[in-house]
């Protein structure tokens, strides 16, 4: 299996006919062609002038290896195609010179005219040829068809027009195209192709494809990271943008783990090369976008069962209409003229392309922005939701529990929070760190215990200085020790506020207790309301914590629905019972709860970047640990589904609308290129607005 990168791929039409090509060699067993990423995979023994040949018909080639990424793209006015469209307007503008004085039957008139069509329309003559013989009615057959035809009834002017605006068009397109697909090109630019090394005590520049996991990453200050690693050495600040979309440099120091295409900032860093180059977080990103999309989504695939029969219909309107009028009235030269008009206006690529243009166009912007779309299909599903399910715990929540309330009792000669430290540093208890974290930060005394004993269910002792401490549940210190009515009823409270406390008694005395809390995002009360006049339904929290807890944190939040005590299969339940009324996205960390994230209609999950089993078994992917890319996704997503519908729209309303002027003997080569040329690039360009869309 072999991938190549290729050029000049403009047009969905002849990426199938490339794709059908190819299939055809005889060494191939199966190749399938990536429009929107502009590249072709392919099983089987076949070298790169072979491909070449297989896409000779539209210029198509194989991007050669040593092409950098990186190398300048021919300008727009440079190209072939483009400077030959020149030429061919240059003789059609004399010709109509020419005509106004010696008129448009003159042989200098029809010369001219001549000229044009030659210069403009030679390739798509060969083309065109070639595919008629083989029963290929494609746009350059269709083409070939109306020009000769317009040729044979004396239409030399219109038939010149006619070449130089479908050459016009096409230029317009590939253009297009390239636009659309700049966000994907941009990413694979982004990691510079070599790097400084030291490798057995000797600093080296190497291509990134040379490096090995375990050589050391040196570097500077200003430099784009080459690789995936962990720093070992130094301490900086990296800008992540370009892999998950965060607008602030994250701050980098000894164990921090770093992404190749990042930019350093500050600091010179020493980095452990943790991956190959094929294998870094921006080198999948780049393979999944590319094969999101290449994946068809259902309104793609719908419209490809419907050009399947539009095209062969077209051919037969056109030829009724040449024949049937002409035999009743006689007059073969007009109604063989509107015949070919009607070829013309017929062409399916307008229609053809104005799913995956979007598509392509919207799973890029989304890459940029730090959110991986996994497809099509996920696109369009995401459009749909009307009801998100959320994981709390580091989803709705920092997932980092922190005290939010300390009250100690005076104690003579005692440092309660001291005391207190001493043992929650021998506990193995999840919320012994939140305690830790808060006692460096009041600079505490640091005293040591001795003589540790974990009590199941209550709590945990240990000697501190002569004394007794004992740390547990406010239960079995109220047991222990004597708790003022006043006190037990501002702890209550707390813990019907959703915190959890550990309570302090030393040598039998109350000395204290702190209230730990897990605390909500400061953007989480943002992020649901937007969601909510984005046009959600409803939205819920599911949880594993108690009841009480639960409540208290959904008492902040804007949501519908809470459910607490849930184990993992308890929120795949209720996933499946929810989509029986809608349809549900649900949003955790892709790593637990995947039954519920891959049950969901999408299956969002948050802080995807160097998280191999998010990046691989979400249909979304939040790259940043950002909730607010949850609202600009959805928003992406049904901005596309309805920059999807107008397209759709434009191409046959367009096509409707010259059509009818069949009716009246209206309809010329002229309307029937522009009503053509127009559907594709109103399609086009209004696919290009999804670029525009931003966080």
């Amino acid at each position: 299996m072999k991938e190549y990168r290729i050029d000049n791929l403009s047009c969905a039409n002849c990426a199938q006919k490339f794709e059908n090509n190819l299939n055809k060699l005889p060494d191939v067993k199966e190749a399938k062609v990536n429009f929107g990423a502009s590249k072709v995979i392919i099983e089987g023994d076949v070298t790169e002038d072979d491909i070449d040949q297989a896409g000779a018909f539209d210029g198509i080639k194989v991007q050669r290896q040593q092409q950098s990424n990186l190398s300048p793209k021919t300008p727009f006015y440079k190209k072939r195609e483009n400077i030959v469209a020149v030429i061919a307007l240059v003789f059609v503008v004399i010709g109509y010179i020419v005509s106004l004085t010696a008129g448009e039957k003159a042989p200098l008139t029809i010369f001219f005219f001549v000229v044009a069509i030659l210069i403009g329309g030679t390739e798509i003559f060969i083309d065109g040829f070639k595919n008629s013989l083989k029963l290929d009615f494609d746009m350059k057959t269709l083409m070939t068809i109306a020009i000769i035809g317009a040729a044979i009834i004396g239409e030399w002017k219109e038939a010149a027009v006619v070449v130089f605006l479908f050459a016009v068009s096409e230029a317009l397109e590939a253009y297009s195209m390239d636009k659309a697909r700049q966000s994907i090109r941009s990413l694979m630019d982004i990691a510079p192709p070599k790097a400084l090394i030291r490798r057995q005590n000797q600093q080296m520049e190497v291509p990134t494809e040379a490096i090995e996991i375990g050589d050391l990453l040196l570097v500077k200050p200003g430099e784009k990271i080459a690789m995936d690693g962990v720093v070992i050495k130094g301490q900086s600040t990296v800008n992540q943008a370009a892999i998950t979309g965060e607008s602030m440099p994250v701050s980098k120091g000894i164990g921090n783990e770093v992404f190749a295409g990042t930019l350093n900032d500050t600091g010179a860093l020493e980095v452990e090369v943790t991956k190959h180059v094929e294998d870094t977080t921006i080198a999948k990103i780049i393979h999944l976008v590319e094969e999101a999309q290449a994946e068809k989504a259902p309104s793609q695939q719908f419209v490809d069962r419907f050009a399947k029969y539009y095209t062969p219909a077209i051919m037969i309107i056109a030829l009724l209409i040449a024949v049937i009028p002409s035999l009743i009235t006689g007059d073969w030269a007009r109604w063989v003229y509107q015949g070919l008009a009607v070829l013309v206006v017929g062409c399916p690529c307008a229609l053809i392309i104005s799913t995956p243009v979007a598509i392509v166009t919207a799973i890029g912007n989304a890459a940029k922005q730090g959110v991986l779309i996994k497809g099509g299909i996920h696109l369009e599903e995401l459009g749909h939701v009307d009801a998100i399910a959320f994981d709390k715990t580091g989803t709705l929540t920092k997932g980092v529990p922190t005290v939010t309330t300390a009250q100690f009792q005076t104690l003579e000669n005692r440092d309660v929070l001291a005391y207190i430290i001493a043992v929650e540093r021998s506990s193995q208890h999840p919320l012994a760190s939140a305690v830790i974290d808060y006692a460096h930060m009041q600079n505490t005394v640091q005293l040591t215990s001795n003589n540790f004993q974990s009590v199941t269910g209550k709590g945990v002792r240990a000697q501190v200085n002569e004394s007794i401490v004992q740390i547990g549940s406010v239960r079995w210190i109220a047991e222990e020790t004597a708790v003022s009515k006043e006190l037990e009823d501002e702890m209550t409270a707390l813990q019907n506020a959703g915190n959890s406390l550990i309570v302090a008694a030393i040598d039998g005395q109350f000395a204290g207790y702190i209230a730990i809390a897990d605390q909500l995002r400061e953007d989480t009360v943002d992020v649901l309301q937007k969601l909510k006049r984005l046009g959600i339904k409803k939205l819920l929290m599911l949880t594993g914590d108690a009841q009480s807890t639960a409540q208290a944190i959904g008492k902040k939040l804007p949501l519908d629905d809470i459910k607490a005590d849930l184990m993992p299969a308890d929120k795949l339940v209720v996933i499946r019972d929810l989509q029986q009324v809608y349809k549900v996205a649900m949003v955790g960390d892709g790593v637990n709860d995947a039954p519920a994230l891959a049950s969901a209609s999408v299956g969002i999950a948050m802080g995807g970047a160097g998280t191999d089993t998010a990046l691989e078994t979400a249909d979304v992917a939040l790259m940043a640990d950002d909730l607010q890319k949850l609202p600009y996704s959805v928003g992406l997503s049904r901005k596309t589904l309805t920059i999807i519908k107008q397209n759709i729209t434009f191409a046959l309303a367009l096509k409707i609308i010259a059509l009818l002027l069949v009716i009246p003997g209206w309809l010329t080569l002229w309307i029937a290129i522009f009503a053509d040329m127009g559907a594709t690039l109103i399609v086009v360009f209004n696919s290009l607005r999804l670029l525009k869309i931003q966080k």
